[in-house]
C-alpha cells in the first residue's frame, strides 16, 4: 500500500464531499414520494446516522492503525472470510462506480443540454475522475478542498435567492399523516450516510495515526455530517416551500428549477447552468471516491496495485454507464444498488465488525 497521508482537514473535507456526492440534485424528488410535505424532516437525523458509524470505524482504526477495513476483517474473521467480504466491496463499489459516472451524463442530457450525447459527458468525466485517481489520494484530498466550499457557497445562493418565491402553507399540517411516512422517507436517504461509511473504511489507511489527530478526526466526522445534513435539510425544504410536496415529487430537477427561477438583476436570470457548472464537480466526486474504493479493495484483496489496474478499472466504470441506454434504467439501477446492496452491507459490516473486535480484545484481556 502507498504511504501517502492526508490531513485532519482534508479528512473531513473530503469525507462531506463523498457524504454530499450529488445527492442534493434528485433528494427532494427521493423523499418527498414517501413523506410528502414532511420530507424535510427526516433528512437530518437519518445523516446523523453517519456518525457512531463514523466513530466505530476510527476505534477500529485506532485498534489496528496503518490498515483498512477489509484488512481488519481478514484478522479477525480469518483470510477466507475477509476475501469473501473484500470481494463484495470489490463487486458493489465497482459497479456502481460506473453507474456514478453514467448519472453524469444522464443529469447533463435530462437537465441543461439535451442535445448532446451523453457519452461526452461519461468519457469527459471518466477522464478527469481517471487523472485524479491515478494522481493519489492526495491530489482527491485537494481537489475537494477547493471544490467543496465551491460548491456549498453555490447551494446557498440558490437557496437564499429562492427565498421570495416561498409560497405560504405549503409546510402545514405538519405530521398530518403521522410518523409513518418518515420512516420510509428515511430508507430513501439512508443509502448516502452509508456509502460515506463505506468510503471510511478504505480510506483508514491513508489517514494519522496519533491520539491528537484521532481525536480531530472524530470532530470532523461530527463537523461533516451535520454541515452536510443541514444543508441537504435546507434544499429539500426551500423546494417543497416555493413548489409545494406535490410538484416537488414530479420534477427530477427541482434545484435546477429553482435556477431557471433566479433573477439577479433584470439582465441576468436563469443561472441554473452556471450552477449545474459548479456541480459538475460534486459528481466527479463521488464517481472519484468509488473508483479509489475498488482500486483499494483489489490491492487488498488481491495484492496488485498501479497504473494498468486503475486503467482497467476505469475502463470498466466507462463501459458500466455507456451500457445504461435509458435513463430510467440507469436511475432505478442506482437505487437499487444503493439501497439493496451498499445500505444493507454497511449497515451489518461495520457495527458487526466493530462488535467483534471488542468482545475478542475483552476475551484476549480475561
Amino acid at each position: 500500500m502507498t504511504m501517502e497521508r492526508i490531513s485532519t482537514h482534508q479528512f473531513w473535507s473530503l469525507g462531506a464531499a463523498v457524504l454530499m456526492g450529488g445527492s442534493f440534485i434528485l433528494l427532494a424528488n427521493f423523499v418527498t414520494v414517501a413523506s410528502g410535505r414532511d420530507s424535510w424532516m427526516v433528512i437530518l437525523p437519518t445523516f446523523v446516522m453517519a456518525i457512531p458509524y463514523g466513530l466505530m470505524v476510527l476505534s477500529l482504526s485506532s485498534q489496528y492503525p496503518n490498515t483498512n477495513l477489509l484488512q481488519i476483517s481478514e484478522k479477525l474473521f480469518g483470510k477466507w472470510i475477509g476475501k469473501i467480504i473484500g470481494i463484495l466491496y470489490i463487486l458493489v463499489c465497482g459497479y456502481y462506480s460506473g453507474l456514478s459516472l453514467g448519472a453524469i451524463g444522464l443529469t447533463y442530457e435530462q437537465s441543461i443540454m439535451p442535445l448532446t450525447p451523453r457519452w461526452v459527458f461519461n468519457l469527459g468525466g471518466l477522464l478527469i475522475a481517471f487523472y485524479i485517481v491515478n494522481s493519489g489520494i492526495e491530489t482527491f484530498a485537494r481537489f475537494s478542498e477547493v471544490i467543496f466550499p465551491v460548491i456549498i457557497i453555490s447551494q446557498i445562493l440558490n437557496i437564499g435567492l429562492a427565498i421570495p418565491r416561498i409560497e405560504q402553507g405549503e409546510l402545514l399540517p405538519f405530521l398530518s399523516d403521522g410518523l409513518k411516512p418518515l420512516f420510509w422517507g428515511a430508507l430513501r436517504v439512508i443509502q448516502f450516510p452509508m456509502e460515506y461509511i463505506l468510503f471510511l473504511a478504505g480510506l483508514l489507511t491513508f489517514l494519522p495515526n496519533g491520539k491528537q489527530e484521532q481525536a480531530q478526526m472524530k470532530t470532523g466526522v461530527w463537523r461533516a455530517v451535520f454541515m452536510v445534513g443541514i444543508l441537504e435539510t435546507l434544499i429539500v425544504l426551500i423546494q417543497i416551500l416555493v413548489f409545494g410536496p406535490e410538484e416537488t415529487n414530479r420534477l427530477a430537477f427541482g434545484i435546477l428549477t429553482l435556477g431557471k427561477m433566479v433573477e439577479l438583476s433584470k439582465t441576468i436570470s436563469g443561472v441554473e447552468s452556471m450552477f449545474m457548472g459548479v456541480w459538475l464537480g460534486a459528481l466527479i466526486i463521488k464517481s472519484c471516491a468509488f473508483i479509489f474504493m475498488t482500486t483499494w479493495g483489489i490491492e487488498t484483496v488481491f495484492n496488485v496495485k498501479g497504473f494498468k489496474w486503475r486503467l482497467a478499472v476505469s475502463a470498466v466504470a466507462l463501459g458500466i454507464a455507456l451500457w445504461f441506454t435509458e435513463g430510467a434504467t440507469l436511475t432505478a439501477e442506482l437505487f437499487f444498488v444503493e439501497n439493496k446492496l451498499m445500505f444493507p452491507f454497511a449497515f451489518v459490516w461495520i457495527p458487526f465488525l466493530w462488535g467483534f473486535s471488542l468482545w475478542k480484545m475483552r476475551a484476549n484481556f480475561n
